[in-house]
């Protein structure tokens, strides 16, 4: 058993998927802290404090906890929050003092909690891992028009070069870590993320569409993310006014405070006269996803990157076919032909032909999306996190000086 300090500065687990800061990594701490705690070990995940009215710690179960750290005004900025590094730091380690509590390890979550990681593996000495789910240096390589500042780059570069491991969602990702970023090849693990195969599976779709009040016969095409620009929403617009026939296009994502970004994406819907056939939905409890997957015919993933791309492996788990960019993870999660389509970033035109196929071919929707389930069955959560705590153990074995067995619970 382990005791896990989990560092998660600017996004909550607590929080709901789908909006500003929240998406994938919420997800994958909160499935991952819920899988260590099967495997007897407990995780402390220490997140920057947003709402007053929340309290200082949440107990998820008996063996996870989230502490909020106060840490600079409640509604900064994610682009400020370096400057209140130092104080989320301190924060920690007071709470830590508090409870006299001793921890065997570190893993944070993006590069805002690795600086903090670097101060607790420093302050505690023992062994800090790192995933940073997201790398500037490759987004500014796939989006050239919101550049990541050169102080996240270095400041990814300083952390990469000193921490004990890094943890990468696909072989694409370590690539890059080497490539851009020099970290040396026996300090990188690649272990994909993971899904709830037993919440994401397919159901009934009239069934489903019923309970949802969509109509039964309609053609589908979905959406989920975060409504940002690297999510590749303008392209799927631009798709699918290529497509003919009638259809609905339904965006789940964000929440009041992407308005003006809707109200963009809506405008172009409008500019490409298929205003009409295009749905925004806020945000939806990650608990209901697998009913909104289950309603469509096909999932469209056009984002300009994806270190993995989570939303295609839910959706091929509920038995749904993929269109998703030729990018990143995606390139290894969706298996082109057999289990959805890869086609170029930035190209319309591709997933309209991709999108068209599927849409006009019920068989062949369906023997994909029978493959697209059976694929999603080796990212199964116990299996992720087997592979994560095996990281643990190599990390705790080493600054102990002795081996540390594994123990499901």
């Amino acid at each position: 058993m382990c005791n896990i300090a989990v560092v998660s500065v600017h996004t909550s687990p607590l929080s709901r998927p789908g909006t500003r800061d929240s998406g994938g990594m919420n997800v994958y701490i909160s499935q991952l802290s819920h899988e260590m705690g099967r495997r007897a070990h407990t995780m402390d995940i220490f997140t920057r404090r947003t709402d007053p009215g929340t309290p200082e710690i949440t107990v998820i179960d008996e063996r996870t906890r989230v502490i909020q750290i106060k840490a600079g005004p409640l509604g900064a900025a994610k682009d400020s929050l370096r400057r209140f590094l130092p104080v989320f730091r301190d924060g920690v380690l007071a709470f830590q003092r508090g409870e006299g509590r001793s921890y065997d390890l570190v893993h944070s979550h993006y590069w805002l909690s690795g600086w903090v990681g670097q101060a607790l593996k420093t302050a505690w000495r023992v062994p800090h891992v790192i995933m940073f789910h997201t790398l500037g240096e490759v987004k500014n390589r796939h989006h050239l028009d919101e550049r990541e500042p050169e102080y996240r780059i270095d400041g990814e570069r300083l952390i990469a070069r000193d921490v004990d491991r890094v943890i990468c969602a696909s072989q694409g990702e370590k690539e890059m870590l080497l490539s851009f970023y020099g970290v040396p090849a026996q300090r990188v693990s690649v272990v994909p993320c993971g899904v709830d195969i037993e919440r994401f599976r397919p159901l009934g779709r009239a069934r489903v569409r019923r309970h949802l009040g969509m109509p039964i016969k309609e053609r589908v095409v979905l959406f989920v993310g975060r409504i940002e620009p690297l999510k590749g929403i303008d392209v799927l617009l631009r798709a699918v006014s290529h497509l003919d026939g009638e259809f609905r296009v339904l965006v789940i994502g964000g929440d009041g405070k992407d308005l003006g970004r809707k109200g963009e994406l809506s405008a172009l819907a409008t500019e490409l006269s298929i205003a009409d056939k295009v749905t925004f939905l806020d945000a939806v409890p990650h608990s209901d996803l697998p009913l909104y997957y289950n309603a469509a015919d096909v999932c469209v993933v056009p984002s300009y990157y994806e270190s993995f791309g989570l939303v295609a492996v839910e959706a091929m788990a509920c038995g749904v076919p993929v269109v998703a960019s030729r990018v990143g993870g995606l390139k290894e999660t969706v298996q082109d032909g057999q289990t959805g389509y890869l086609v170029p970033w930035l190209c319309p035109e591709p997933f309209a032909e991709r999108l068209e196929l599927l849409m006009n071919n019920e068989s062949l929707r369906r023997s994909l999306g029978r493959e697209a389930r059976a694929a999603a069955e080796r990212f199964r959560w116990s299996e992720v996190a087997a592979r994560v705590e095996d990281v643990y153990h190599d990390l705790v074995s080493q600054y102990r000086g002795v081996p540390v067995t594994a123990h499901v619970a």
